[in-house]
């Protein structure tokens, strides 16, 4: 069966939906036909109108019931804002629809439990919560090695930095709105946090939180922008900024590693600086996102007069490059596009009961992501 796909979103994220689905049917094997792409839903209709254009889909819808209601979508991506995620999900679930929703799976652990026993409630459908960076090769690559000559992870460093809220002139959005652990920790945190376990195995405990804003308040704006607002015009009213733009903690993992973290969306230069440092049993490790394509290690391998760390770049024999790449060879290179490739492969895959690639987390570990992130504000209230 030709699956039909939406995607409920035109921002940043709904695009890289977009061009995933479009992608899907060119990377891996071909034994499922390409999905037939549908609709692009957003409120701000030249939005939606410009990602269906752009990406081939077939009609623009204002409304997100459109979506859910029509018989033509089988399978609808979910990328709004994420206090918007837990209707729509539910909508989609009873309409028979298979969903594919974008982490944080919600605003809180209460809707959280409510989206998954929505999925509950419908056996025969897929449910998936979306972590792209499970799906980077390099990151593969060290889990393997991690799993191999490496040895378990002793100590996890996380490090997400970006500058898309530096300027104290960019607009108020949805963004910048909600409690504690509404704002950089949902927002880059969930990532973070899900790599992490990732690596080490489930989150057991978390200590030493601490949150803070930096700028207090933002314009408000006049009109609508695409992704972080850049561009769009001021009005000379300002609100009160209601979350956190710096987050740190540590955490214990039922592995017995130690994770430390530090998250900024104020990182002057950082467009979207995501590190991780594995120090291993045997070795250590880490990963770059500003250079997607490789990775360093250092281990007892080489003798001791030459060892040091070294540079591995990714090739067809680390996992999702081989076939999964036009020009499938070393320094060809990558990035986060094709990580959204590789997840709406797989969420198709899934769909029609093909296994191969690793499943798209559940809407349950979307709700596990929640109750972790529900862990680091508690341990700074405390």
């Amino acid at each position: 069966m030709t699956v039909g796909v939406a995607v409920i979103g035109a921002g940043m994220v709904g695009r890289a939906h977009a061009n995933a689905y479009r992608q899907a049917a060119t990377v891996f094997g071909l034994d499922q036909p390409a999905p037939r792409l549908v609709a692009i839903a957003d409120l701000h209709e030249p939005f939606a109108a410009d990602a269906a254009a752009r990406y081939g889909y077939e009609r623009a819808e204002t409304d997100w019931r459109a979506v859910v209601d029509a018989p033509d979508v089988h399978a609808v991506s979910v990328a709004v804002a994420n206090s918007l995620h837990r209707e729509i999900v539910e909508a989609a679930l009873a309409a028979g629809k298979h969903v594919l929703c974008e982490k944080p799976l919600a605003p809180n652990v209460a809707d959280g439990e409510a989206m998954v026993a929505a999925a509950a409630a419908a056996p025969g459908q897929v449910g998936a919560t979306g972590f792209t960076f499970r799906r980077s090769p390099a990151l593969n690559a060290l889990k393997e090695q991690v799993e191999g000559a490496l040895g378990p992870v002793r100590h996890f460093v996380g490090n997400y930095w970006c500058d898309y809220g530096f300027d104290p002139q960019r607009p108020m959005s949805w963004r910048y709105q909600g409690g504690p652990g509404s704002g950089v920790l949902a927002d880059i945190g969930s990532h973070m946090t899900d790599l992490a376990e990732f690596f080490c195995g489930d989150t057991t405990d978390v200590h030493g939180t601490t949150m803070a804003t930096l700028i207090k308040d933002r314009p408000k704006p006049i009109g609508v922008a695409v992704g972080h607002a850049g561009g769009v015009q001021l009005s000379d009213e300002r609100a009160p900024v209601e979350n956190e733009d710096v987050c740190t903690f540590t955490a214990g993992y039922a592995s017995g590693a130690v994770g430390t973290f530090s998250l900024s969306r104020v990182a002057f230069g950082h467009a979207n600086t995501l590190r991780v440092d594995l120090f291993c049993e045997n070795g250590t490790a880490s990963f770059d996102l500003t250079r997607p394509a490789e990775f360093s290690i250092i281990d007892g391998g080489p003798d001791i007069a030459v060892n040091g760390a070294r540079t591995v770049l990714i090739g067809p024999w680390h996992p999702y490059v081989a076939r999964g790449l036009p020009m499938d060879f070393p320094t060809v290179g990558h990035g986060q596009n094709d990580f959204f490739v590789y997840q709406a492969r797989a969420f198709l895959d899934q769909i029609a009961g093909v296994k191969g690639l690793p499943p798209c987390p559940d809407l349950a570990h979307g709700l596990h992501n929640l109750r972790v992130l529900e862990a680091v504000v508690s341990a700074a209230q405390s």
